[in-house]
């Protein structure tokens, strides 16, 4: 016969729930991949001066120069990028906001790259940024696990 216990927060829980549980697989792979993107961010800012042809893009950013406007606003989206995937594969409380942050940080440069600097610049033309598919799926699963994440 099994007793009752009062005590049962102490007692070990069956599968407990991790918040790299709440987690898609895809969210998983391209948090390890921005991991090492914004690892590759550090490095380009700090040895910048001896890359010559350096492509960096992003959102529909694009420069050839790492120490440009451009190539910092890359850059730093990058390192933020890769901040964000930090947290949410090792479960940082904060993960899910700078993840909203994140997304909407691209959305608002996609549509900018996409609908206003194509009017205003010459070089740059009207394309459609695909992005923007990936960061709606990203930032409704950030909303969705937010409020799970933090309380776990």
């Amino acid at each position: 016969m099994e007793e009752k216990s009062d005590f049962k927060e102490f007692e070990p829980q069956k599968n407990p729930l991790t918040r790299k549980g709440l987690l898609p697989g895809w969210i998983k792979f391209f948090s390890w991949f921005f991991l090492l993107v914004g690892i590759i961010g550090v490095l380009i800012l700090a040895f910048g001066f001896f890359l010559n042809d350096t492509t960096l893009s992003l959102y529909g950013l694009k420069t050839e120069q790492p120490y440009s406007i451009t190539g910092f606003i890359v850059c730093y989206l990058y390192i933020f990028k890769g901040i964000v995937s930090y947290g949410l594969l090792f479960e940082k409380k904060w993960a899910p906001a700078a993840g909203i942050i994140d997304a909407v940080l691209g959305i608002i440069i996609c549509i900018v790259m996409m609908a206003v600097v194509p009017f205003i610049s010459e070089t740059i033309h009207f394309t459609i940024r695909l992005e923007l598919i990936p960061l709606y799926y990203y930032i409704t699963k950030m909303f969705e696990i937010r409020k799970k994440w933090i309380n776990i």
